[in-house]
């Protein structure tokens, strides 16, 4: 005969309370005799707290009020035992007590049969309570900067998306979710490849810089690898490095498309990937030539915020701009004035432009007009990267970016005569 089968479902309850709570108790009790000083409860003291939650709630029937006043009386307590801790010793935190508190909310829980919840705040306190050490070098270690940026990436995409209608506006087919959702896509790639720079200072070389600035934005890796090199005797290592972050972009773009547009991703994750490994490859080995001495511990430059209100607003109203101008471009100009516009893009960030083709194909843009005009605007783009690199960099360095580039553009090209 199964032994749960007779067992009362309260006695379930309780063993769990005391199960999870010991957990709590335990962990507290380590942490006192560390420590050396008074430290509020220990492995009774906590299964105590439990399972007062658990026979407050189960005394209520479930009500609220006699549940909040048995927390009120348990806080009473522990604002005591800390005010005494105050009193014997010049440093005292709080971490305790508020381990008490969540102990009593875990004895509600169970009883609620909210086993999940409950099992969740037992494990997330006893990680807090346990990586003290990991998580106090953590907070000294992340610059105010750090929590503004992320904070701003908070507002675009849990603050501002879900407030945005889902649904087409005008003659254009605006949609303002889709096009905010566009700017959360690009600006999660962005800020994801920054938070990688921002970790890895001073632990990488050119490579490393050129594979995360790749991601970031290929434009500014290019211009930032272009003016460390005009400096420093090593050609073939920043050339390769500013092939490699063209290479990274292409599979960027790839990202981007398949979140965006299957139908577009069908037509050119192939070409994009190949195109990618064909640069990633190529500019490693271009890096690897005999001037190639990687620089250990230093960096390109100092990752700019990809996160500033006023760039993802600009970028919004960019992709709206390019949405309609490509959609006025197919309407009377045809084919060929949607590849120059493509053309002309690639002077400037082609991310708004691609990602208003996205939206556009197939319904206002056909298929292989997207497709090819994606192609000239990277191809273009990267035509003007080498530009970049030959003014702003030594000869030697400039003239090799600048061919490498020129090449990867006349690659990218190729997949429109497919």
């Amino acid at each position: 005969m199964n032994f749960f089968e007779w067992m009362p479902p309260e006695w379930a309850h309780v063993l769990f309370v005391l199960f999870l709570s010991f957990l709590i108790g335990l962990e507290r009790e380590e942490r006192k005799d560390k420590d050396g000083h008074y430290s509020f409860g220990g492995v009774r003291t906590f299964p105590l707290i439990g399972l007062i939650g658990y026979s407050m709630s189960q005394l209520s029937g479930g009500e609220l009020l006699p549940q909040a006043i048995g927390f009120a009386v348990v806080g009473g307590f522990l604002m005591i035992s800390y005010w005494h801790k105050l009193t014997t010793s010049a440093s005292s935190g709080v971490t305790s007590e508020m381990s008490g508190l969540a102990t009593y909310l875990v004895g509600a829980f169970v009883y609620h049969e909210m086993f999940w919840i409950a099992t969740a705040l037992t494990v997330s306190s006893l990680l807090l309570l346990e990586l003290k050490e990991g998580l106090e070098s953590l907070a000294r270690r992340i610059e105010s900067t750090d929590i503004l940026t992320f904070a701003k990436f908070l507002f675009l995409s849990a603050v501002i998306l879900p407030l945005l209608p889902d649904m087409p506006y005008g003659q254009f087919q605006i949609n303002p979710f889709k096009t905010w959702l566009v700017v959360v896509a690009v600006s999660t790639v962005s800020y994801g490849s920054y938070v990688l720079q921002r970790l890895t200072r001073e632990k990488g070389g050119v490579i490393l810089a050129a594979l995360l600035g790749g991601a970031y934005s290929s434009t500014v890796a290019t211009v930032a690898l272009a003016r460390r090199a005009k400096g420093e005797e090593q050609p073939h290592l920043f050339a390769g490095g500013i092939l490699i972050a063209s290479g990274v972009m292409y599979l960027r773009l790839a990202v981007l498309l398949a979140l965006f547009n299957q139908e577009l991703m069908k037509r050119l994750a192939i070409p994009f990937v190949v195109l990618a490994c064909i640069a990633m490859i190529a500019g490693w080995l271009w890096s690897r030539q005999s001037d190639a001495v990687a620089m250990k511990g230093s960096r390109v430059a100092e990752p700019k915020n990809p996160l500033e209100i006023s760039a993802a607003l600009l970028f919004a109203l960019l992709f709206v701009g390019m949405l309609v101008a490509t959609h006025l471009a197919v309407t009377y100009l045809g084919e060929n004035g949607v590849y120059t516009l493509a053309a002309i893009m690639g002077v400037t960030d082609v991310d708004p432009f691609i990602m208003g083709l996205t939206q556009s194909a197939p319904m206002l843009t056909p298929l292989h007009v997207a497709s090819s005009s994606i192609l000239i605007a990277a191809a273009s783009n990267n035509v003007i990267k080498g530009i970049y690199a030959y003014a702003l960099s030594s000869r030697q360095v400039g003239m090799q970016s600048l061919l490498l580039l020129l090449g990867l553009a006349a690659l990218g090209l190729l997949p429109m005569f497919w």
